[in-house]
């Protein structure tokens, strides 16, 4: 008989909080109507990134706002703008690359802290609503477009920018594309289906195509797969909203660790960072905290892309 891997328990700590100051639910949000029910939120973080300076930052959605977090767990509000930022990439040390549910892709200047659009539409189509991206070594872009699909309409869309500024749909038969991330050697991508509940595996061609697309990883409850990173051995890491938990996983997709939340089940995103990227900084979206939990492998460094595609 064939033994799975039991997994080894873990839970997370919590690193800081939003502080009280940056509180104020508005009732009449909208994003909080289409998206959480109603409820009056005072946020909704998402999209860490670990910024080589030694900080992270960290969008808040329905608000439109960038956070920078220091070593300390300190709080500053870097920029807020009209959108709904939700992932995020740095372009550059001095450039991060967001996107916008509202908007499309956005750049964020951190010298000046302006916003401003990097790429809104598709053939003069608006996107259904961008949610996340990361880069190969090339700085080919690849970002999902979820907007609000799932398995009662299964078209969200994965796409490649190129260098050359070429945009490839990847694939357009989505139930709710969340996030992605680029296996070690790039021969694949996984992305997060939320609403189906599941990753996928993408293997990706020499001439840029994608081939025989399969389902990696099956899930389960309320709300499925969101943010993914991935390790220097190729262990894939997602975050898993509703169940509050996060799931190391091997290459034949068996978990071998499951970090816990202790501060609420909205665990929406996680990248690595800290010294030699072996701690985890993961967003509990509801309770507004950042997580943290150390590895013992380190993550796969993360490519960027110094000029935008044309």
């Amino acid at each position: 008989m064939i033994s799975l891997t039991q997994p080894e328990i873990r839970q997370a700590e919590v690193f800081s909080r939003l502080p009280d100051r940056f509180r104020k639910p508005d009732p009449a949000n909208a994003w909080s109507a289409a998206n959480r029910g109603g409820q009056a939120v005072d946020s909704f973080l998402e999209g860490p990134v670990w910024h080589p300076s030694g900080c992270l930052y960290v969008t808040d959605i329905p608000y439109g706002r960038i956070f920078r977090v220091d070593r300390q767990g300190e709080w500053e509000l870097i920029v807020q703008y009209q959108g709904e930022p939700n992932g995020m990439k740095l372009l550059d040390e001095d450039t991060l690359l967001i996107t916008d549910y509202q908007n499309g892709l956005m750049k964020l200047s951190l010298k000046d802290r302006s916003v401003t659009p990097w790429l809104t539409r598709r053939n003069s189509e608006s996107f259904k609503g961008v949610n996340d991206l990361t880069f190969d070594r090339q700085g080919n872009l690849y970002f999902t477009d979820q907007g609000q699909t799932g398995l009662h309409d299964p078209t969200g869309r994965v796409y490649r920018l190129s260098v050359d500024g070429r945009l490839d749909l990847l694939l357009d038969n989505c139930p709710s594309p969340n996030g992605l991330v680029l296996s070690p050697d790039e021969s694949l991508l996984y992305v997060a289906m939320t609403r189906g509940n599941c990753i996928w595996r993408v293997p990706l061609q020499k001439d840029g195509s994608v081939s025989k697309v399969g389902q990696f990883f099956t899930s389960h409850g309320p709300s499925g797969p969101d943010g993914l990173a991935i390790n220097t051995e190729g262990e894939l890491l997602i975050a898993n909203p509703g169940l509050g938990r996060l799931w190391l996983l091997n290459a034949m997709a068996e978990p071998i660790q499951i970090i816990i939340s202790p501060a609420g089940r909205s665990t929406t995103n996680v990248c690595y960072g800290g010294a030699e990227r072996r701690r985890l900084f993961i967003t509990e979206s509801v309770t507004g905290s950042i997580l943290t939990c150390d590895m013992a492998v380190p993550g796969a460094a993360l490519s960027a892309r110094s000029t935008p595609a044309s």
